[in-house]
């Protein structure tokens, strides 16, 4: 596909989303459903992959029908986009007749740009439905958790099959499939069962390189949390647990510690759980521990931890679970407790009754996830590399890659282990093999292998010692473990090189005991930070969202460290648009300054970005082509309120679509705004001094004049200057 960038984009994702660049392959993937084509997006969580249908959802003409797997993640994400002044709507169980009704009325009327549904309100085949979604006249349809469709992925649902239904019934409305974890046969899967003939697929980088990456042994694993939380207090997060009980017990546990916890699974009544996910969402709660149901319903972009208590089941359930942390793109940390124990449990749960081909792939994902968890390497290169993505060995932010290390010649402690191995017959797993080469008295020795000239050879190594160089040697493919549950170790031809003297057996290995990175020290005014979080959590209780729809913690970050002043300043902050900075800059602001007062501080905005005022001045995007649309269906002699109704779009976004041909010079503003309105437009501009943010000028100018109007007196002065 052609990457030539198009223009506009940038400036609609500005406007609508208030971030300056696209991330990974957000814009080629936007080009690709603008131009009707279906899609499959595969990129990491907090990646952006809502951006790849919300932007298109708005340059597009109808409507956008989103298909989203879990009740709370839709009311997330219509939060999000209401706080960034978009109709988003949804549809599910947890809202009354009445309600369904009224969302069902406005989105006939055109007020509502995405419609998210669950995948259990499509039917295979019901008439009146597919004759309400034409009626709608969609655009585009989203199918969000994609993976979800495929019985080889890590969450299969059956309802998701239900879904090819939309291309056969709507075969000329683009598709776009959005997941965060496939491997290939996963991806092949979404492809089929969606019914997709000749998608474009993007795959973007897997890596995210904010997650810090630990596995730690299991032993004292609640005490470790409890020094953890202590050691960052200011952090909160998740912690997943396979059990309802588990979580019930760990939750008492912390709070019987101080913390503010509280458990979350599917035992628990609908209310229950949106209780604790919403306390958790406003940061009222600082720790939920919780079973896999809490997984896709969370999109807080501020979770600054993930710990698996347990050992998940697959690595693309354990990829996409430490992808809650650090969405927001800050330092953030995964940590892993893990036991062989946890995998011969594990083992009894993930195979599947009278499905052996299912069974066989759920085992060798677990077995994936044991080697993950017992591989002495960069934790980030085997994720990268599960995925299909290569990645150096050295990442420099996990367990491994922070520890210690040194290599070390352990040929001939590998030649006692390879020599014990085939003469006891490659016939025993590996404690087995390590009691016979440190000559343990147990019974369950067999008598004829205490007569054999290796028995009790490697006395001078722990058992510890023997254990990991097995896991080593396994990892390295020097030797092979069998599939079945006994887990026999047996000798291949590197085994034989290695007996035979042929090849030395070189290991890395860990110095001292791994030790968590320290925390990077922040450079930005930490008291400001809180300052701001107090005043954003007042915004969100009285919107009743959770706080970081209003603003993410960056965003908090950014504004603590260059202490913008101005409106201007505010649109260089990163998820600040036109709107957010009109609605919610003027509160910030007032804190800021404040704050720069007391403390003799100033304006840093100029390090930030010293020219960007200036560029945008001197080298102004064009028109998008859904404006010139716009300014087409003007000149033909459409009046505002008309193009709005048969585009399906407000009258403000039209008045949005024509200033850009006032600022242009193409459209004469006398046509739009009468001379006494745009008088006092100029008035309240001059007195002010305010070019971009437009709620300041509306707060002067009254009911009387339109946001759009506004929009449209700003350029023509912008461009009379």
């Amino acid at each position: 596909m052609d990457k030539a960038r198009k223009p506009g984009l940038k400036d609609a994702l500005k406007h609508f989303f208030g971030y300056d660049d696209f991330r990974l392959d957000q814009q080629y993937i936007i080009e690709s459903v603008l131009a009707a084509r279906d899609t499959l997006a595969i990129m990491p969580t907090g990646g952006g992959k809502s951006i790849c249908y919300q932007l298109p959802a708005m340059l597009l003409p109808g409507i956008t029908i989103v298909v989203s797997p879990l009740i709370a993640l839709m009311k997330d994400q219509v939060d999000a986009l209401q706080a960034n002044g978009i109709n988003g709507a949804f549809l599910n169980s947890s809202q009354s007749a009445a309600e369904q009704q009224a969302i069902v009325q406005q989105a006939r009327n055109g007020k509502v740009k995405l419609l998210y549904i669950a995948p259990e309100r499509i039917p295979n085949n019901n008439a009146s439905f597919f004759s309400f979604i034409r009626e709608l006249n969609p655009s585009l349809f989203a199918i969000d958790e994609a993976h979800c469709i495929s019985s080889w992925g890590h969450d299969f649902r059956p309802e998701y099959l239900k879904l090819s239904v939309l291309k056969n019934q709507f075969p000329n409305v683009p598709v776009i499939a959005l997941t965060a974890s496939a491997d290939k046969l996963t991806q092949q899967d979404i492809v089929d069962k969606l019914s997709l003939p000749n998608p474009q697929i993007f795959i973007s980088s897997f890596n995210r390189p904010n997650i810090y990456y630990f596995i730690q042994n299991k032993r004292n694993a609640f005490a470790k949390i409890v020094q953890y939380l202590k050691q960052y207090p200011d952090y909160n997060g998740i912690i997943y647990a396979l059990s309802r009980s588990s979580t019930e017990t760990i939750a008492d546990g912390l709070r019987s510690e101080g913390f503010t916890a509280s458990h979350y699974h599917a035992g628990m009544d609908n209310k229950e759980r949106s209780k604790v996910q919403e306390a958790f969402q406003r940061d009222e709660m600082r720790v939920i521990v919780a079973t896999i149901a809490f997984g896709m319903g969370i999109d807080k972009s501020n979770v600054r931890f993930v710990i698996h208590y347990d050992v998940p089941k697959n690595i693309e359930g354990y990829y996409q679970e430490t992808g809650r942390a650090g969405r927001d793109g800050l330092r953030s940390d995964a940590i892993l407790y893990y036991s062989a124990g946890d995998i011969m449990k594990l083992r009894k749960f993930v195979e599947i009754e009278n499905n052996p081909q299912q069974s066989a792939i759920s085992l060798k994902k677990l077995q994936q996830m044991q080697e993950f968890c017992e591989s002495e390497s960069c934790r980030r290169q085997y994720l990268l590399q599960y995925f299909g993505e290569a990645f150096p060995s050295y990442c420099g932010s996990c367990d491994f890659c922070l520890s210690n290390l040194e290599e070390k010649d352990v040929t001939i402690n590998a030649q006692k282990l390879l020599s014990a191995i085939s003469r006891t017959g490659e016939r025993y797993g590996a404690n087995y093999i390590v009691d016979f080469l440190r000559g343990s008295a147990s019974e369950k020795i067999n008598p004829a292998h205490k007569e054999l000239k290796t028995y009790g050879i490697g006395k001078e190594l722990k058992k510890e010692e023997w254990q990991w160089m097995i896991k080593m040697m396994l990892h390295q493919k020097m030797l092979e473990k069998t599939n079945d549950q006994y887990a026999t170790l047996q000798l291949n031809a590197k085994s034989w090189e290695i007996l035979k003297s042929a090849t030395q057996v070189k290991l890395v290995m860990k110095k001292e005991p791994v030790q968590q990175a320290e925390e990077e020290k922040p450079d930005y005014e930490q008291e400001l930070f809180k300052q701001l979080r107090n005043v954003r959590l007042d915004m969100a209780d009285r919107e009743h969202v959770p706080a970081y729809a209003i603003v993410a913690d960056n965003a908090l970050v950014e504004m603590a460290t260059y202490f913008p002043h101005t409106f201007g300043d505010l649109l260089n902050i990163s998820g600040f648009g036109d709107y957010k900075v009109g609605k919610y800059g003027a509160q910030f602001l007032k804190v800021i300054k404040a704050y720069c007062e007391e403390h003799k501080l100033s304006a840093r905005m100029p390090v930030k970005m010293p020219k960007k005022e200036k560029r945008i001045k001197s080298e102004p995007i064009g028109p998008s082509l859904t404006m010139q649309q716009t300014f087409r269906m003007f000149k033909d002699g459409l009046d505002i309120g008309e193009i709005a109704e048969q585009r399906n779009l407000s009258q403000q976004t039209i008045e949005n679509h024509l200033a850009a041909f006032v600022a242009n010079g193409e459209l004469n503003i006398d046509k739009l705004v009468p001379k006494n309105k745009l008088e006092k437009i100029i008035e309240a501009i001059k007195a002010t001094g305010q070019l971009n943010a437009l709620k300041p000028l509306k707060d002067i100018l009254g009911d009387d004049i339109t946001y759009g109007e506004i929009r449209l007196g700003l350029e023509y002065y912008k461009r009379g200057e």
